[in-house]
C-alpha cells in the first residue's frame, strides 16, 4: 500500500473510532414549576422538539438549583425572570434572553391575614418575604405607589417556601411569594386576602430563557428551532379541545392535579413569538419593554446589595432570534 493511501485509511479509522466523541451533546435547558417554563413539557412529550430537528434535554430542578446549574455550567439555558438573569450575570454566568414565555399576571402576591384589607393596612406590619427577589421588588413598587416606603413596614427575611408557614404561624402580619407558595398560605390561614398581585403591574415580573453566550453562538439555528416550536405548544394549551391534554402533562411533570394547575394558568399571562418580539425590541422605559422592564429590576438588585454594580440591560437581550424563529416557522 502506497504511504498516502495507507496514512489515509489510518485518518479514516480515527475519525471512524472517534465520531461518538464528536457527536453534539444535545442543548441542555435547567427549568422549573413555573407555567410558562412547565408548558414546554407538552412540546416534549408530543415529541414536537424532535420534528423540529432539536436535540434538547430539559434539566428538572427547583428555581434556586436551576439557576445554580446554570452557573455551574451543568446547562446551556436556564428558564428565569428577567431580574434574576441580571442576578445570574452579575455573579459570573453570563446569559442572553432569546425569548419571553410570559408575565406574571396574578400569580405574585401579596397576602395578608384577616382582618388587613389592603396595601395601606400594612403600615407598621411586618411582611415576610425573600429578600433581593422579586416579590421584594413587587412590594416596593406597591408602597411607592399608595405613597409608602420600606420604612413603613418591617421586613422579616424569609424563604419564599416557608412563606406559608411563617403566615400560618402568626410571626407575621402579611407575605410576598408566588404560587403555589402563596395558594399555600390562602389555603393555610382561613381569611387570608391577596392585597396585592402581580396582575396590578403587569411586565414588572417577566418569564424567560436565557442562554450562554457560548451556546448561543456555536448553536444559534438551534436555538431559533427551539423558539420556533413555541407558539404551536402555546396554541395546544390554549385550545379548548386540547387544553385538558395540555393541563394533564403539565400536572404530571409538577405532581399536582389538572384542576390545581388550571388555577395558575389564569395569573400567568402567555405571550406569544410575535408579543414576545415586540416587547423584546421595544427599547423605551415602562413595563411594556423588556429592557424597561430589566432596568428596573436592575437599579433595585443594586440598591438592595443583590450585586455592587449595575448591569447593562442590553447586553442581556437578544433582540433578533424571537424575530428569526417567526420567521423561521413561515
Amino acid at each position: 500500500m502506497k504511504p498516502i493511501r495507507r496514512l489515509t485509511c489510518l485518518l479514516l479509522l480515527a475519525l471512524t473510532a472517534l465520531a461518538p466523541a464528536l457527536r453534539a451533546e444535545p442543548l441542555k435547558i435547567a427549568y422549573s414549576d413555573w407555567p410558562g417554563w412547565v408548558a414546554w413539557e407538552v412540546a416534549i412529550q408530543k415529541g414536537w422538539l424532535k420534528d423540529a430537528g432539536v436535540d434538547a434535554e430539559f434539566l428538572w430542578f427547583e428555581y434556586g438549583p436551576s439557576m445554580d446549574a446554570f452557573t455551574a455550567g451543568k446547562a446551556d439555558a436556564v428558564m428565569v425572570t428577567n431580574g434574576d438573569s441580571l442576578v445570574t450575570g452579575a455573579n459570573g454566568a453570563k446569559n442572553v434572553v432569546i425569548m419571553l414565555t410570559d408575565y406574571s399576571n396574578g400569580n405574585d402576591m401579596i397576602i395578608a391575614k384577616p382582618g388587613i384589607k389592603s396595601l395601606k393596612d400594612l403600615k407598621g406590619k411586618k411582611i415576610g418575604l425573600e429578600v433581593g427577589v422579586v416579590e421584594h421588588l413587587m412590594l416596593l413598587n406597591a408602597l411607592k405607589k399608595i405613597g409608602l416606603t420600606e420604612s413603613d413596614v418591617t421586613i422579616v427575611n424569609t424563604p419564599t417556601n416557608q412563606t406559608p408557614q411563617v403566615l400560618a404561624s402568626g410571626q407575621v402580619d402579611a407575605i410576598a411569594a408566588w404560587q403555589p407558595n402563596a395558594g399555600q398560605a390562602l389555603k393555610a390561614v382561613a381569611g387570608s386576602t391577596a392585597v396585592y398581585t402581580s396582575a396590578d403591574e403587569p411586565g414588572l415580573i417577566y418569564d424567560t430563557i436565557v442562554v450562554s453566550p457560548q451556546s448561543l453562538a456555536q448553536h444559534r439555528a438551534e436555538w431559533v428551532k427551539l423558539v420556533s416550536v413555541w407558539d404551536k405548544t402555546l396554541a395546544y394549551l390554549t385550545n379548548p379541545a386540547t387544553k385538558d391534554d395540555a393541563l394533564k402533562i403539565m400536572a404530571a411533570r409538577t405532581g399536582s392535579t389538572p384542576a390545581e394547575y388550571a388555577a395558575f394558568i389564569g395569573g400567568t399571562h402567555f405571550l406569544t413569538l410575535a408579543d414576545s418580539a415586540k416587547i423584546i425590541a421595544k427599547a423605551a422605559p415602562g413595563f411594556d419593554s423588556l429592557a424597561g422592564s430589566s432596568a428596573v429590576a436592575n437599579e433595585f438588585n443594586v440598591k438592595n446589595s443583590v450585586y455592587k454594580e449595575a448591569q447593562d440591560v442590553s447586553a442581556y437581550i437578544d433582540a433578533k432570534l424571537t424575530a428569526e424563529a417567526i420567521a423561521a416557522k413561515k
